[in-house]
C-alpha cells in the first residue's frame, strides 16, 4: 500500500552508533545528553534561543495555553488536525472558531476581529500543510487587542518567513515531531518561546513541575526519550535534501495533473516552503469519495486531511458556522508525498485522477 506518507529512516549503522551509547551510559529518559544535544542542534538549526524538546505534537499545545494562564476563550481556526481544538478544550478553555481564507485554507484574519469579546484571551493559528498564516495580520491584531497568539506548527518544520523560521513567532509556537512529518523523531513535539518567565514555566511543566524534591508548579509528563532524541539526531542533518526531493515530487504531480480542472492552496508569498503535502480539492464530496476508491484499488492510500471541519465536532457545547471551511473539509484530498516516491507511482495516480476529472 502507497500511503499519503512514508516516514524517512536513515541508515540503521547511524542510529545504532546511537544505541550503543545509550547502553553504555544507561540513561534512557529524563533529559538525558541525547535529548540535550538535540536541543541544542535544533536551536542552531532554527536560530531560535529558547525551545524545548517533548513528547508530542498535542501535549505542547497543552503545555502552551497552561503558561500562557488562558482560561477563557480561544479563537482558532476550523480547518486543522483536531489536536489544536481537543488542546484547548482539554485545558478547559473555549474554542471559537474564525472561518479559513478560500485561497490557502488559513485562518482569515478578516473574521477574526469580529469574534473578539471581553472573554478572548488568545489566538490559537495552524500552519496549513506547511504554508504559512497570515503572520503579520494575526500579531498586528493581537497586539492591538492585547491577545496572546499560539501558532501550530506541526507542519511547518523548515518553513521560512522572513529570513527567521516559521517558529521563530508568536508567543509560543509548537511542532509535531511525529514520523510522518518532514522532520521526525518517530514521536515526539517542540515548543518555542521567547519570553524567560513562560519559557521556565514550560520547562517545569515538562517535567512534572518540580525539580528533585522541590515542588514548584503544576506540571505534566512531556519529556521525550534518549531513544527518540537519537533519530532526530540522524534525521536532522537530511532535513535539506528531504525537502528538496519532496520539492521535486511536488513539481511533477503539478506538471502531470491536469490543474485547471482542480483547486490547489496558494503558497503565500514570501515563505521557503517545505512541501509537506500535496492536497487537491476536488468538484465535491462525490467525486472525491471517486477519486479516493479509485485510487485505493491500486493499492495508493490518499487521506482526506483535514476531515472534517472541527467546528462540526459532534462533542462541542456551542459553535460558529465556518462555510468555507467546512466546504473545503468535504472536498480536499491529500496525494501521496515523500522523498523516495517513485516517479511511476505518481504516474499512475496522476493518471486516475485526470481521468475522473
Amino acid at each position: 500500500m502507497i500511503n499519503i506518507t512514508k516516514s524517512y529512516l536513515p541508515p540503521l549503522e547511524e542510529y545504532v552508533k546511537h544505541l550503543e551509547g545509550i547502553w553504555e551510559r544507561v540513561h534512557l529518559t529524563n533529559n538525558g545528553p541525547l535529548v540535550r544535544q538535540l536541543e541544542e542542534e535544533l536551536k542552531s538549526y532554527l536560530g531560535i534561543e529558547h525551545l524545548h524538546f517533548c513528547s508530542n505534537g498535542t501535549i505542547v499545545l497543552q503545555m502552551a495555553i497552561k503558561a500562557l494562564g488562558l482560561t477563557k476563550e480561544i479563537i482558532t481556526t476550523p480547518f486543522s488536525y483536531c489536536a489544536s481544538t481537543h488542546a484547548i478544550l482539554w485545558e478547559n478553555c473555549t474554542p471559537v472558531f474564525a472561518d479559513v481564507r478560500a485561497e490557502d485554507f488559513t485562518i482569515d484574519p478578516d473574521k477574526i476581529e469580529a469574534l473578539i469579546t471581553e472573554n478572548t484571551e488568545a489566538i490559537l493559528a495552524t500552519h496549513v500543510y506547511g504554508n504559512l498564516c497570515q503572520i503579520d495580520a494575526i500579531e498586528a491584531m493581537a497586539k492591538k487587542h492585547n491577545l496572546k497568539v499560539i501558532y501550530d506548527g506541526a507542519h511547518s518544520f523548515g518553513v521560512t518567513y522572513k529570513g527567521k523560521s516559521a517558529l521563530a513567532y508568536g508567543d509560543i509556537s509548537t511542532c509535531s515531531f511525529h514520523a510522518t512529518k518532514v522532520f521526525h523523531t518517530v514521536e515526539g513535539g517542540l515548543v518555542v518561546s521567547h519570553d524567560p518567565e513562560v519559557t521556565e514555566k514550560l520547562n517545569l511543566y515538562r517535567s512534572f513541575g518540580h525539580r528533585f524534591d522541590d515542588y514548584i508548579d503544576i506540571g505534566i509528563n512531556g519529556k521525550n526519550s534518549e531513544f527518540h532524541a537519537a533519530m532526530g539526531l540522524c534525521t536532522l542533518p537530511k532535513v535539506p535534501e528531504l525537502i528538496e526531493a519532496r520539492k521535486h515530487r511536488f513539481a511533477l504531480y503539478d506538471t502531470k495533473l491536469n490543474t485547471a480542472r482542480l483547486q490547489r492552496p496558494v503558497i503565500q508569498p514570501g515563505i521557503t516552503y517545505n512541501y509537506a503535502y500535496y492536497p487537491i480539492v476536488l468538484e465535491s464530496e462525490a467525486k472525491l469519495l471517486e477519486v479516493k476508491t479509485a485510487l485505493e484499488q491500486i493499492q495508493v492510500n490518499p487521506r482526506r486531511y483535514f476531515y472534517p471541519s472541527l467546528n462540526t465536532l459532534p462533542f462541542l457545547k456551542s459553535t460558529q458556522p465556518c462555510p468555507i471551511s467546512e466546504d473545503i473539509a468535504l472536498r480536499v484530498l491529500c496525494l501521496p508525498m515523500y522523498p523516495d516516491l517513485e516517479e511511476d507511482v505518481i504516474d499512475q495516480v496522476c493518471t486516475i485522477v485526470n481521468k475522473l476529472l
